[in-house]
């Protein structure tokens, strides 16, 4: 159907790896709950955004070039790794600054700019990559003569999940906030948690 081999398989493995623990939907949950609703959906957004440029960027064939060249990959994997620590260490280093870990302005150090931060995230996370180069570009027909097609469908159906479950996430943030608000040592304890899980993530890139 439209050049995709075994659609419902895809379907299915997309959705696994979407529901994974990762480094983007951590960032986007913390968001929710620390700076509301429309914040979260602007880090949502940095997530649609560099994993749409991830699709295309498989889709013109990068995914060869990160074959072809394994260095290449290690560097965007590094890099990834790097700024995984970083975050994680300003969130922590924000948890501990600071008296209260919610309600904190715009300007706050842990998510100054959601949309921005979570793009950087996104484009250099060695999980999303992976996907995009040794899955996503498996299910398009070689003879197909519209791969552009097929290419777009498959995307449609990773951002539709995504969408979905980061809403949840979301939503779920902002239910955490309000508990966070009443209970300022429990938002300083979740805060410090989720900027060591960031760490964590950076230090298992680093190593794998």
């Amino acid at each position: 159907m439209l050049g995709i081999t075994d659609i419902w398989t895809y379907v299915l493995g997309t959705v696994a790896i979407v529901l994974l623990p990762g480094p983007n939907s951590l960032f986007v949950l913390a968001t929710a709950a620390r700076l509301g609703v429309r914040a979260g959906y602007r880090a949502a957004a940095g997530v649609f955004l560099g994993d749409s440029v991830l699709m295309v960027l498989s889709a013109a064939g990068v995914a060869s070039l990160l074959n072809a060249y394994p260095p290449l990959f290690l560097a965007i994997k590094y890099a990834g790794a790097a700024y995984l620590g970083y975050v994680g260490l300003t969130m922590v280093r924000s948890a501990w600054r600071r008296r209260s870990a919610v309600a904190a302005p715009p300007s706050e150090p842990v998510t100054p700019r959601p949309f921005r931060r979570s793009l950087v995230i996104s484009l250099l996370n060695p999980k999303a990559i992976l996907f995009f180069v040794s899955f996503f570009i498996q299910f398009v027909e070689p003879g197909y003569p519209h791969p552009a097609v097929s290419f777009l469908v498959l995307g449609l159906i990773v951002q539709v999940c995504s969408v979905l479950y980061l809403t949840l996430l979301i939503f779920t943030g902002t239910r955490l906030a309000s508990q966070f608000r009443r209970r300022q040592r429990l938002a300083k304890t979740a805060t410090t948690a989720i900027g060591a899980l960031f760490v964590t993530f950076s230090l298992k890139l680093a190593t794998a």
